[in-house]
């Protein structure tokens, strides 16, 4: 079994650490967004979570993960249904596109605001292994009767 950001579905899911790797780097990306005030680099960030809202193994910090940590690393012990990284990561792409929109139009405060709370939740995510959208996944699950995924 490899050890890549994620598996085919045949493979049982992520490996949990890849989301985590790609979570630490979206930090810095945003610390860099509220830092420069740059909307494009935004831009940037919101096109990465638009590849991850399909498939987060195929994101420039998914194949970062799968060429160059993980074959470093030893194999996960348990993986993970991708389906709330990929709505976490849909989640991520709204904050981070009403960031944009607020850097790009000159509404400097909303494109901060949301930078911010996107900041929150990818440094949850990557120092704590937190993940908001993933845990709003389940609530919602859970609220509509369907359950919790099996693992």
């Amino acid at each position: 079994m490899s050890n890549e950001i994620g598996a085919p579905a045949a493979r049982a899911g992520l490996d949990p650490r890849g989301p985590r790797f790609a979570a630490v780097l979206t930090t810095v990306v945003f610390v860099v967004v509220l830092l420069t005030g740059s909307g494009w680099l935004a831009l940037a960030q919101a096109v990465i979570f638009a590849i991850g809202a399909f498939d987060p193994r195929r994101t420039p910090y998914g194949l970062l993960y799968r060429y160059l940590v993980a074959p470093r690393l030893a194999p996960p012990r348990e993986r993970e249904d991708p389906a709330p990284v990929r709505f976490a990561q849909s989640v991520g792409l709204v904050f981070t596109l009403v960031a944009v929109a607020g850097y790009l139009s000159g509404a400097t405060v909303l494109g901060v605001v949301f930078a911010a709370f996107a900041l929150v939740a990818a440094f949850l995510n990557g120092f704590f292994g937190l993940c908001l959208g993933c845990e709003a996944y389940l609530l919602i699950r859970r609220l509509r009767g369907a359950g919790a995924p099996a693992a």
